[in-house]
């Protein structure tokens, strides 16, 4: 077991305290002034302040320059906490599979493919061929979207951006493949009866 990533505890030491998770959501939404988030959420600005601070601090939000910068959330950072919490989360249960990506369940020519395109838990390239590609698809939609439910746009951006930057071509690649639909920009995953098989390309 590798040594305390203490960079990712304290990112996760700063997400745990309510004023500050309620700030960070907030700005999920888009960049913001404090003062802006002051009066949206009902929080004093020396309190906004303090607790902007410290998300700074752990490289969990940026801001901009000048008189009343805007802070906004740093998504790179968020998906490579989710990427050092995998790998954790995999040497936990086997530290010689340490880096390498959960296969459980593939067949040995799927797995061969998972092992090819996830390196560290992030996705190093969405293949071209298309038999490859709804391997990944796959394997994406089990660990982004186990749950049956709706999931907003921005949820969606966010899960698929823990693997890959390119979440607008996987959330296509998605629907084209009939593993999940779109409607409104409500994504929800598909019934495994509608969701063909591709043809190797």
């Amino acid at each position: 077991m590798r040594s305390v990533d203490r960079d990712l505890l304290d990112a996760l030491k700063a997400l745990t305290h309510p004023t500050r998770l309620r700030i960070w959501a907030s700005l999920v939404d888009g960049p913001a002034p404090a003062s802006a988030l002051s009066a949206r959420l009902g929080i004093p600005r020396a309190a906004v302040d303090r607790h902007l601070r410290l998300l700074v601090d752990a490289a969990l939000i940026g801001r901009s320059e000048g008189r009343e910068p805007d802070f906004s959330v740093r998504v790179q950072a968020l998906a490579s906490m989710g990427r050092r919490l995998a790998v954790l989360e995999q040497e936990s249960k086997d530290p010689s599979l340490a880096g390498g990506p959960d296969v459980e369940g593939l067949s040995g020519d799927d797995a061969k493919v998972v092992r090819s395109f996830v390196h560290e838990g992030r996705l190093a390239s969405i293949p071209v061929q298309g038999r490859k590609r709804q391997v990944i698809l796959r394997w994406l939609l089990d660990r982004c979207f186990d749950e049956d439910r709706a999931y907003p746009e921005k949820e969606v951006n966010q899960r698929l951006g823990l693997y890959h930057p390119d979440v607008a071509s996987l959330r296509r690649y998605l629907v084209d493949s009939a593993l999940m639909t779109r409607e409104g920009g409500i994504y929800r995953r598909a019934s495994a009866a509608n969701a063909p098989v591709e043809a190797p390309a």
